[in-house]
């Protein structure tokens, strides 16, 4: 009895000192040494759930200093454990990691906050803090004096976590019922919400009888949802987000049965988006067949969970990417023993290999990659603003057939495995046709494929290249001589060909014949003739120059100067009177002479014909929306100035203080701080100094020296230039640079 009445005065003394304070923090302070008293312990933490963040933050009192932890909610730690599972747990010492074990495999103890300080913790107490089935946070009380915690000290902290979560209900933030909100905003009347809560059968029914009989959108009962859960509410955004891949791909029919989907950010963050994000033993069954340790828990509709599931009945397109995956795996078991007899024009295959090409452009990927893996599924990436990005995973079973129907569409030998092919395919998307340039290519774990899709639509004005006002003049004085070459080189998707039609856009006038021979034709501009060459049939970039010079050109442009017979031919054309265009794959201008001379070029003939080369890079460009401005640290500016050069300081006019800016990340860019990209561009002219060092085949260096001397500025000094115009940050300089 004596025992009980101690308990009894201490629950009154903390309810009584509840009462005067209004937040948990504030009321802490008071509390705290009640509560240790009340389990003879040493130390107590409240943590409390951060409803934007998948971790827990505990505020706890240490002499005179106020300390802030945070921990993840997952097996990483004893309160991550508790909040996870929802259920309390006793230990009786920590470092036993039999003991741990026992309560779950994966659970640890975080003793760093031991090894960071004198204190070491014996025993634990952990109790979640819950109210209406959802939780608030979590309670951990350490190191009971007369020995380990017992069932006693369980009852008493449950009643105690009980009082909490009453208490601090609405600091904590959310509601007793999932639809409080919606009463709150007066959106629906109590009455009528309870008749539709009574007369349906389950929460999908009363959300889908909100938004149809009563007009309520998606995003309010989205919001209602995740004050009530206590987390974020993610709408259907294909853009942004997408189903998160790994090893373990979950059974499509236990995720839609449970409407939970597993999908990712542009970091490829994991995030696990439920209908009921306080199904614990859900989320831990999920955690255990994934096997990731972060991520993070969100709220979102039954009909949103099943689009991004690719259930065609929710409102996504039939034959979405999800749903064939999952039709697939469930042939998958029948057909086990007849794994080459899937045939290429199977609707499945067929519909697969149409919804890959169908989402490329719908998320603007400029590439797709369909990669074999020896003893594993197929994966198929995406190229979106230059960066590869995991979409989907193919059975192994099912690769040959894809590999085939890609085939079949590009017209390419599909019994020839054994060395690598190039084609072309067309679909329509929206009314559009789209053009994809398709590259076979044999590995080890069966034949790859990579799809480029071609750039559709006319020119782009060369006012928007973005080239610096310095390029921009003196590319404009070349490519106003009426002979010579220009050339524009860079890696593989660096914007060579679009630069190129650009600067025949502004040279394409009545009086002016202008003849192309592309591979393949991307670009299609009115008052050009353009040729697609086949060296398949021996019409090569060679023989069409050599065509063209027999139909009265002005203007020549050559896709690709690959080898010593086209460079010769385009030398001599240009000597012979025509301006001549064409792209190489060299990282700068300079670089570009020494690679023509070692192909057997007559130094002589290609200084007198060459007028200019520029060589480009794309760079990833700030998203417009959210870019935020700030100034420049020491660093930065030190870097600005070791890259750019002293020496040409001065025509940056730098501000005093520099402001550059950074990526930040919002929804109009998918988080990710970037959205487009743009040119950084190294012009070089051929000027009198600089020939006379090609005549002599001088250094790399020796030449670079002279084109600066004659107005070039290298990439990097470009780059630097888009900094501090506000397009881009210091890490795509860094990209180009290779420098820290």
């Amino acid at each position: 009895m004596h025992e009980n009445s101690r308990y009894q005065l201490a629950f009154d003394n903390i309810s009584t000192l509840l009462e005067k304070h209004t937040s948990l923090l504030d009321a802490f302070s008071d509390i705290e040494p009640v509560i240790l008293e009340l389990f003879d312990a040493q130390r107590m933490s409240i943590f409390q759930r951060r409803r934007q963040h998948q971790d827990l933050v505990a505020r706890f009192k240490t002499g005179k200093a106020t300390q802030e932890i945070k921990v993840p909610i997952s097996p990483l730690s004893i309160a991550g454990y508790v909040a996870l599972a929802q259920r309390p747990v006793l230990i009786a010492n920590p470092y036993d990691k039999e003991e741990l074990a026992s309560i779950h495999p994966r659970v640890r103890f975080a003793d760093k906050f031991d090894k960071s300080s004198n204190f070491k913790t014996n025993n634990i107490l952990c109790v979640p803090v819950m109210n209406a089935g959802v939780l608030l946070g979590v309670m951990q009380v350490i190191n009971k004096q007369t020995g380990p915690f017992n069932d006693k000290d369980l009852e008493l902290a449950e009643q105690l976590t009980e009082l909490l979560g009453n208490k601090f209900r609405y600091e904590l933030g959310g509601t007793n019922n999932p639809f409080d909100l919606l009463l709150h905003k007066n959106q629906i009347s109590p009455t009528v919400l309870n008749d539709i809560v009574e007369g349906s059968a389950d929460q999908r029914t009363i959300i889908q009888r909100l938004m149809s009989e009563h007009r309520i959108r998606e995003g309010d009962i989205g919001n209602t949802l995740s004050v009530h859960y206590q987390v974020p509410y993610i709408g259907f955004v294909p853009e942004k987000y997408h189903l998160f891949q790994n090893e373990s791909r979950l059974n499509q029919s236990y995720l839609k049965r449970n409407l939970v989907a597993v999908i990712a950010d542009a970091h490829d963050r994991p995030i696990v988006l439920m209908a009921e994000p306080n199904n614990a033993a859900l989320i831990m069954e999920i955690e255990s067949a994934m096997g990731i340790d972060s991520y993070e828990i969100a709220v979102g509709l039954p009909n949103q969970i099943l689009q991004y599931l690719g259930d065609g009945s929710a409102g996504g397109s039939p034959g979405d990417m999800s749903e064939i995956l999952d039709e697939i795996s469930a042939g998958d078991d029948e057909k086990d023993e007849h794994v080459d007899e899937m045939s290429d024009d199977a609707p499945v295959v067929v519909r697969l290999v149409s919804r890959v090409l169908h989402d490329a452009k719908r998320l603007d990927a400029s590439d797709i990659h369909i990669d074999p893996e020896k003893n594993g599924p197929t994966r198929v990436r995406m190229r979106i603003d230059g960066v590869c990005r995991d979409m989907s995973q193919i059975p192994q079973s099912y690769h040959n057939a894809v590999i085939a129907r890609i085939k079949i569409l590009s017209n390419l030998n599909i019994a020839e495995k054994r060395v690598p092919q190039d084609g072309k395919l067309a679909f329509r998307t929206n009314g559009q046709l789209v053009e994809v340039r398709v590259a076979t290519i044999p590995t080890v774990a069966g034949e790859g494929v990579v799809m480029r899709i071609l750039a559709s639509g006319g020119a782009m004005p060369i006012e928007k290249m973005n080239l610096a006002p310095s390029n921009m003049h003196r590319l404009e004085s070349m490519i106003k001589k009426p002979h010579g070459i220009l050339l524009v080189v860079g890696p593989t998707g660096s914007g060579k060909t679009t630069t190129l039609h650009a600067v025949l856009g502004y040279l394409n006038t009545p009086e002016k014949k202008i003849w192309t021979a592309e591979d393949p034709v991307e670009i299609t501009q009115a008052g050009l003739q353009q040729v697609q060459v086949s060296p398949k049939i021996g019409f090569t970039f060679a023989n069409a120059l050599r065509a063209f010079l027999r139909a009265d050109p002005d203007i020549i442009l050559i896709g690709e100067m690959r080898d010593k017979e086209t460079a010769h031919a385009g030398i001599e054309a240009s000597l012979t009177g025509h301006l001549v265009l064409s792209t190489l794959h060299t990282n700068s201008a300079p670089e570009t002479i020494t690679r023509l001379l070692d192909l057997g070029l007559d130094p002589v003939n290609f200084s007198d014909a060459c007028v200019g080369i520029l060589a480009q890079r794309l760079i990833r460009t700030l998203c417009k929306n959210c870019k935020e401005e700030y100034d420049a640290t020491e660093d930065d500016i030190a870097f600005i100035k070791r890259q750019y050069g002293e020496a040409y300081l001065d025509e940056l006019n730098l501000p005093n203080p520099i402001r550059l800016h950074r990526a930040k990340g919002c929804e109009a860019c998918g988080d990710t701080g970037y959205k487009g990209r743009t040119g950084v561009h190294e012009l070089l002219s051929m000027t009198p100094e600089l020939r006379g060092l090609v005549y002599k085949e001088g250094s790399v260096a020796d030449m670079k020296k002279q084109a600066m001397k004659d107005g070039m500025r290298t990439l990097v000094q470009d780059a630097i230039y888009k900094v501090i115009k506000g397009d881009t940050d210091l890490t795509q300089v860094q990209i180009v640079s290779g420098a820290e």
